[in-house]
């Protein structure tokens, strides 16, 4: 095996390790202590839907929930198209072939290469749109679930009902969550392309941002504390 074969190699391990491995990595780093976004805001979900079910008018929750309806349908339709010229690219032929492999900057040894590299940004692409329509799928779930609150029900019923509603509504915005996360990994497995180096570097750099924004983003250090202040008994 050549050393440019083995970089390839070592890239596509490096890859394959940071994509499937991502969430269990964050979940064990978040039971050890330290913000995560993804476990935080299930927390601050789970008390917009103990709220929600306490609420009279559910207008605003249900204008909230489409919000993130439509922009999960705006990501799935965008991944749609990403998908459909990856693999215009890939079924192209040897006419794709020689006219990427003729650009300076694309590094591909090979037609079984190329198609290879391809091959891993449309398999990521498709996970992501997966991702997104089970997302859409368990937020019309949502949905309907908001619309079947009794209305006159007390108020443990009322706890116990926004704690089913966010079991909904978590999954469905954590697959949305990792529908988006998919473009992260889709832009490193585009870099494969530009070489090796480039592929373990991009894959490197994408996953320490991911990492970084959800554990030491300000972002992240904001829903830590609003996480805090939902937790603490309430003053007597």
């Amino acid at each position: 095996m050549t050393s440019l074969d083995a970089l390839n190699a070592a890239g596509f391990g490096l890859f394959a390790i940071c994509w499937l491995f991502y969430q269990p990595l964050l979940s064990l780093l978040a039971r050890r202590g330290g913000a995560a976004i993804n476990t935080d805001m299930a927390v601050i979900r789970m008390a917009w839907m103990r709220n929600m079910a306490r609420r009279e008018n559910r207008f605003m929750d249900g204008q909230l929930l489409a919000q993130a309806l439509n922009s999960a349908s705006f990501f799935a339709s965008s991944n749609l198209l990403l998908i459909a010229a990856a693999a215009g690219a890939l079924f192209g032929g040897q006419a794709t072939f020689k006219n990427v492999s003729s650009l300076i900057v694309i590094k591909t040894s090979s037609r079984l290469l190329f198609e290879g590299q391809l091959a891993l940004v449309l398999v990521t692409l498709a996970r992501g749109l997966l991702d997104f329509i089970w997302s859409i799928r368990q937020m019309n779930y949502c949905i309907a679930a908001i619309g079947a609150v009794p209305e006159r029900i007390d108020d443990r019923t009322h706890h116990l009902y926004g704690d089913l509603a966010a079991r909904l509504l978590n999954p469905a915005l954590s697959s949305f969550n990792a529908g988006v996360r998919g473009y992260y990994f889709a832009l490193a497995a585009a870099a494969w392309l530009f070489g090796p180096q480039a592929f373990i570097a991009v894959t490197v750099g994408a996953m320490a941002l991911l990492v970084w924004r959800q554990r030491r983003s300000p972002a992240a250090l904001a829903i830590a504390d609003l996480r805090r202040m939902l937790e603490q008994p309430p003053a007597d």
